[in-house]
This record gives C-alpha cells, structure tokens and sequence, in this order.
C-alpha cells in the first residue's frame, strides 16, 4: 500500500485538483491542506525525541495524517495564514512568524519526495542565481543586465547588436487599486534610451533582444520532460506571449539534446524536481533560456497538447519512473 501524499496548496488552485484526482483515482491517501487553514481550520501536533524524526499528525475536523507516514509532499503556492479577528496588527505578523517557523519548520523537515522543496524554490525564484545557473550547465542565454542606473542601461544597450529588451526580476503581477495587473516584457525604441527617469527607483531587468521563431514552454517533472512550442499570433504577443493568450497556438515538440543535457543539470543544481521552463526559439534553432518556474502553471499546457503532465506530477509523488 502506498504511503499518504500531503498537498499544500490554494484552496482554488484548480491544477492542484486534477494531481489530487489522479492520485485518489490509483487509491493513494491524500491530505490536502492550504496554509490559509492554519490555525483556524488545521491543527498540528508534533513531537522529536531523541529516538525518532518528527511524529504527530497535521488535523482538520474531519480527517487526519500521520506525519511519520507522509511519502511525499506536493508544495504549490499556498495562502497566507489567516488568524482570528480581533488580533492586533502587532499580534498577527507575531502569530504569522510563529506559524511558518513551527508548521513550516515541521513540514520542512519532512524526509520524503518533494514537489518541490519550499527551501530550494525560494532561492531557485530568484531569476539571477537560475540565469547563471543556467549558463554554468551549458544553456545559451541572451546579455543581461540588471541595475539602477540610466547609464548603466544606455551602456549595454550601445553594446548590443540590435534591440535591448527590459522586463521584471521577479513577479510581473501585482494589485492595484483592487484591480489584478501585470508588467510585461517591453522591447525598447532608440527614444526610450533618451529618457530613463525612473531607472534608479528599483532594480530592472535588461536583455538583449533575440529573433523569435518562436517560443517553447518546457515542463520538467522528474526525468521526464514535455515541450510545447508557442506561437504568437499577435505583435503584442510576439513581445510577450502572456499578454495575449487568445493569439496563441500550441503544438507538442521534440527537445535538442543539449537542451535535455542542460535542463536536468540546471534541475540539479536548483534541487527542484518540477519546473516550467521558458525558451525562445530563434530563426536558425537555436534555443535560448529565459527563465525557469518552480511553481510555474502548466494545466493549460496539458490541455492544449494532451500531454500528460498531471499523471507525470503523480508518478514523481508517487516514486514511479
């Protein structure tokens, strides 16, 4: 009998329903719980002796997991602690401390297959440390820069043989207003250049531009990989293809063997066993590394293409090669 899988994620994460489907569909156990439901709906006991690693169990009203039995864990962008009203500010970041070193410091030190490990996606999520990482295990990657400073940008840009585009370091989403928004990579005109004001407000982002052919969507789980090519059928998604999703084409695709190569010596070194890796395609064929998400989306992938990534996410929880 296989052991238990924990799932920690978004109540609403509906790519996280069709792994739990599929795992309940081949009789796995599995507790699902969000991180939004401690304290108020999951309750957590646990005990370290000098004998055994942690013992207990994680408990809502209904239904228990021993945490000694856990097999594997499956760590998808779950919410944020919620607490009792009537807590002061003060009191909740207090409370909110307490919560993610003692639930997240037990869950942690689960020793069990993860999807992914919380500790390697948060220092794999900074685009600098995968970009060199990249580089370092073979994968071509565009000129970048990052800086504060206008005239570090005119620089690079003067060094470049065409365009520079800019882009985010981290999240391109944010909320405004109440209102979901969302920063999308910009390719720069020569005036751009000529008015830079705002620069030193924060860290950006700059790479050299690259002639698209197209762009492909790789997914890894595992060994396994799945690359879906992306075509744009729009100018604003030629720029950026997730600003105009309704342009789009999918079509399922093959993988150079040196990108393989790459890929699962990047993987390594980011300690992550799930990633959703972007790649431009330019006109002679050659892929070039964009970035890799360890919590990135890929349902819609799966739907467009039929590829089975929800059965690959299962069989990695599971210990299936």
């Amino acid at each position: 009998m296989s052991l238990p899988v924990l799932i920690i994620a978004a109540n609403d994460d509906w790519p996280t329903d069709r792994v739990v489907t599929e795992l309940t569909d081949r009789g796995v156990e599995v507790f699902r719980m969000d991180a939004a439901d401690f304290p108020q709906r999951v309750s957590l006991a646990a005990r370290l002796d000098g004998d055994d690693a942690w013992a207990g169990e994680l408990a809502t009203a209904h239904r228990a997991v021993d945490l000694s039995r856990v097999g594997a864990v499956y760590y998808r962008a779950p919410g944020a602690f919620q607490f009792p009203d009537g807590m002061t500010g003060p009191e909740e970041r207090f409370a909110a401390a307490q919560a993610r070193a003692g639930l997240g410091g037990v869950l942690s030190a689960l020793d069990c297959r993860w999807v992914n490990h919380p500790t390697f996606m948060a220092r794999a999520e900074y685009k600098p440390v995968q970009l060199d990482a990249a580089r370092s295990r073979g994968l071509r990657i565009p000129p970048t820069l990052i800086t504060n400073r206008p005239e570090a940008v005119r620089e690079f840009a003067a060094a470049m043989p065409g365009p520079v585009v800019c882009k985010p370091v981290a999240s391109p989403v944010l909320i405004e207003d109440g209102q979901l928004k969302a920063v999308y990579t910009r390719r720069l005109a020569k005036e751009d250049l000529l008015d830079l004001r705002g620069i030193e407000t924060t860290a950006h982002l700059f790479q050299a531009w690259v002639d698209k052919s197209h762009e492909v969507r790789l997914t890894v789980v595992g060994r396994r990989m799945f690359a879906t090519e992306i075509h744009a059928g729009s100018d604003a998604a030629h720029e950026d293809w997730r600003s105009d999703y309704g342009s789009l084409t999918y079509t399922a695709t093959g993988i150079p063997d040196d990108v393989q190569f790459g890929m699962r010596r990047l993987m390594d070194r980011l300690h992550l066993t799930y990633g959703a890796a972007d790649f431009i395609v330019d006109p002679s064929g050659q892929w070039w590394f964009l970035e890799v998400n360890p919590c990135g989306q890929w349902d819609w992938i799966q739907g467009a293409t039929g590829q089975p990534i929800a059965a690959a996410i299962a069989d990695e929880l599971q210990g299936v090669s």
